[in-house]
């Protein structure tokens, strides 16, 4: 079943907040094998005119991935998650993210294309602070795979 269409321009409510830990960016800079100090040393940070350890530039991929079920999830959308590959991921920021950030994500989406058969959704995640300060942008493009005939 092809996706509506008509979800072209929906938001979604603000999520719950995300409280970025130190601990969780270390993990990430660890698992990405970035080495650089500011990634897990406050004082290397604040040497480098953070507050806290910063965080590297596509962790927030765990935060708006997180945030995306609720169109994944959206029964009326018609998204079948099973056939979706990963199109596309880009990050526009406003500033870094920083331990000690509590994150709210607000997700719409862009655009809804069909071709080849396969449809191409792409979503924005604009996140802020829980006052609702903008630290940046995330678009997402998923492919959902046609059926296979």
């Amino acid at each position: 079943m092809p996706l509506d269409q008509s979800f072209v321009g929906r938001t979604y409510p603000p999520t719950e907040p995300y409280l970025v830990g130190r601990e969780k960016i270390r993990e990430f800079a660890r698992a990405i094998g970035a080495t650089e100090a500011e990634y897990h040393d406050p004082e290397a940070a604040r040497a480098r005119g953070y507050a806290d350890v910063v965080a590297p530039p596509t962790f927030p991929v765990i935060v708006t991935m997180g945030s995306s079920k609720q169109f994944i999830e959206d029964p009326e959308l018609g998204m079948d998650y099973s056939r979706v590959v990963h199109g596309d991921q880009k990050f526009a920021y406003a500033r870094p993210v920083v331990a000690g950030d509590t994150l709210v994500c607000h997700n719409k989406i862009e655009e809804i294309t069909t071709r080849g058969g396969h449809d191409f959704l792409t979503t924005r995640t604009d996140v802020t602070t829980e006052s609702g300060e903008p630290v940046l942008t995330a678009w997402s493009k998923l492919v959902q795979r046609g059926d296979d005939k």
